[in-house]
């Protein structure tokens, strides 16, 4: 930590009071007394830089109430601050950060400036904890993976280890057999049109780096995932969203956004919407991909959730309908029906894109791992196989979450998906970011709606995982029944003054 104090900058904007909430982290998961924990929560976030010098901070009352906390745990919890020197109180403007505190030096922290995934990114970051984390949806590995890294290193290596190893556009065998399986689902393509890229994820990273820079607008539906939004807030990107409905993003509205004001991108989950379900119809991808051809507006859709197969057929990719000389590129990967682990994902456009986003690929790793995309290349062949295999597993996970729900908390409302690997969750005159915070002294870490859609028109809802082994889930609505018994009394609970409380281990 720097031995200097680092004064606020003057153009430096005021962080809202969510985000200054959310900079605590899972304060409440700790140990000893509840005001000890939320001290901690915000001293680390001081020290950290994530809270600097002169940020105001909520004021007692006010905290006490978004964190359904009694007003005697936040003044304790102030006041041990204030004898830090961490936080100061002035008549007139409030409680902020000391203009004297000592923090990290004026770098970024890694957060995004108006993101909205800061949270889930941390968990990631953070590790394994005593709360069961709702931020992520991934399932342990199919055994076709370890059967097929098996009959990798049996096999005869010595033609992979011979050559240098850098494939920045990927191994020529996967290319090969991402562009059969694309050409499977109706989608021709060739090896030229496949990038290979390190997850789906780095796929958004690098299309967002081609199209996007300061002052651009990405548009995108709404709801949607806010570690995806963040990387096109990290460029600079104005974030416009469009509402969904049953038959996917409202064509009316994005050709009004298109009309307003010419995107740059558009970004759009159209196979199982994350955090919907929500299936696009085929009529509705072929109104959007002629919409987009009209206004030669790219389009970047991401199919991470394609091959969890819902009721039903399921419309051809998006790029399937495009007219000739569209410009849309599909993302995909095997995270979600493989492994997360495997950290193997592609990008399919036009040759011309390809070779632009292979340029900007070799400058950010030179290439994925070999090893790595060795086994996507045997795994590929077989996905309509492991699909099947753990499509059943997941409907019954999917059904026995819908029972201990209709349980427990009976008030929660629903509409089974088309697919995916989540709920979306309504919450009866609630709002999911306050119940967020009662549900983590609770053990559980709730995704509210208002992280996944600005305009406030999702704050009631939350996204629930349902691919939890049946013991999990068996856990994660016993935490939230009690939490949403405490939320729902409007008070404080009964061991807010001390103790571990119920977030302190396993229940």
């Amino acid at each position: 930590m720097d031995s200097a104090p680092r004064p606020r900058r003057p153009d430096a904007p005021e962080l809202p009071e969510a985000e200054v909430i959310a900079a605590f982290g899972d304060w409440a998961t700790g140990t000893g007394p509840l005001y000890r924990r939320l001290a901690d929560g915000v001293r680390r976030a001081i020290e950290g830089g994530a809270l600097p010098p002169g940020q105001r901070v909520p004021a007692e009352r006010q905290l006490a109430a978004s964190l359904h906390l009694s007003r005697t745990t936040v003044v304790a919890a102030y006041d041990v601050l204030r004898e830090a020197g961490l936080i100061e109180s002035r008549t007139g403007s409030g409680t902020r950060v000391a203009a004297n505190v000592r923090t990290r030096r004026d770098v970024t922290d890694g957060r995004v400036p108006g993101g909205k995934a800061s949270s889930i990114y941390q968990r990631l970051i953070d590790g394994p904890a005593q709360v069961i984390s709702l931020t992520r949806s991934a399932e342990g590995a199919v055994p076709e993976l370890a059967q097929a890294l098996r009959e990798l290193a049996a096999g005869d290596l010595s033609a992979a280890f011979d050559e240098p190893g850098y494939h920045p556009s990927g191994l020529p065998a996967l290319r090969e057999a991402v562009a059969a399986y694309l050409t499977g689902t109706g989608l021709p393509t060739t090896p030229g049109q496949v990038l290979v890229t390190t997850g789906s994820h780095q796929a958004l990273v690098l299309v967002s780096e081609l199209y996007l820079r300061q002052g651009s607008t990405a548009l995108a539906e709404s709801p949607g995932w806010a570690c995806c939004l963040d990387v096109y807030r990290a460029r600079g990107a104005h974030v416009v969203t469009v509402p969904i409905d049953d038959d996917g993003p409202d064509v009316t509205a994005m050709a009004a956004a298109f009309a307003d004001r010419r995107p740059d991108l558009v970004y759009l989950m159209p196979t199982f919407h994350n955090p919907t379900g929500v299936l696009t119809s085929a009529s509705r991808r072929r109104a959007i991909a002629e919409l987009s051809a009209r206004h030669e507006v790219p389009i970047l859709e991401d199919n991470a959730y394609i091959a969890h197969t819902g009721q039903g057929d399921t419309p051809l990719l998006l790029a399937a309908y495009a007219p000739a000389g569209a410009e849309v590129l599909s993302a995909g990967s095997l995270a979600k029906v493989v492994w997360a682990g495997l950290r193997i994902g592609w990008v399919r456009g036009p040759l011309e894109i390809i070779e632009r986003l292979a340029r900007r690929k070799a400058l950010a790793d030179l290439g994925s791992p070999v090893i790595d995309q060795m086994l996507a290349a045997r795994l590929l062949p077989r996905l309509a196989e492991i699909q099947a295999a753990r499509n059943p597993v997941r409907d019954e996970r999917l059904a026995y979450a819908e029972k201990l729900l209709r349980e427990r908390l009976p008030s929660w409302s629903w509409r089974r998906p088309a697919g995916g690997s989540g709920l979306w969750i309504e919450l009866p005159g609630a709002d999911a970011a306050e119940f967020s915070h009662v549900a983590l002294r609770h053990g559980v870490e709730v995704v509210p709606g208002a992280i996944t859609d600005p305009t406030g028109r999702h704050d009631h809802y939350l996204r629930l995982p349902f691919t939890f082994r049946e013991d999990v889930l068996d856990g994660l609505v016993e935490r939230l029944a009690g939490a949403w018994a405490e939320f729902t009394r409007r008070g404080p609970t009964a061991w807010d003054g001390g103790g571990a409380g119920p977030a302190a281990g396993p229940r």
